[in-house]
């Protein structure tokens, strides 16, 4: 189980450890946004200095409309195990977001009122 803290306008954050092509971690906060229906995206300079190898294009709805993303396989540690996903890469994105497919392995508890924010693995 990891423990993730509320932000200021009930944003959910969790901290997962991003491992780059030379096997460094770096430990970043991630913000969960439920309407990402992936596993996670980031800024693409960001993806690109983790050297991760690029997959495939890949279109997807967004608020602003559909929207074309570079996809990269990339490495990450959440709840000390490591998972190779698809990475969506693009240019207007200006946090990292963990997708709601994590919500397939893992289950969320958030209880605003007692300040308790968890994932816990399936």
């Amino acid at each position: 189980m990891i423990e993730g803290r509320f932000g200021d306008k009930a944003q959910v954050y969790f901290e997962i450890d991003l491992i780059g092509g030379d096997d460094f971690s770096l430990t970043v906060e991630t913000m969960l946004d439920t309407g990402f229906t992936e596993f996670l995206a980031m800024n693409k300079q960001d993806v690109q200095s983790l050297d991760w190898s690029f997959f495939r294009q890949n279109k997807l709805r967004t608020a602003q409309g559909e929207t074309e993303f570079d996809v990269y396989i990339g490495r990450v540690i959440i709840d000390a195990q490591e998972w190779e996903i698809p990475v969506f890469a693009g240019d207007e994105i200006q946090e990292i977001l963990l997708g709601s497919l994590w919500l397939k392995l893992f289950i969320l508890v958030a209880n605003y009122s007692q300040n308790i924010v968890s994932l816990e693995l399936i």
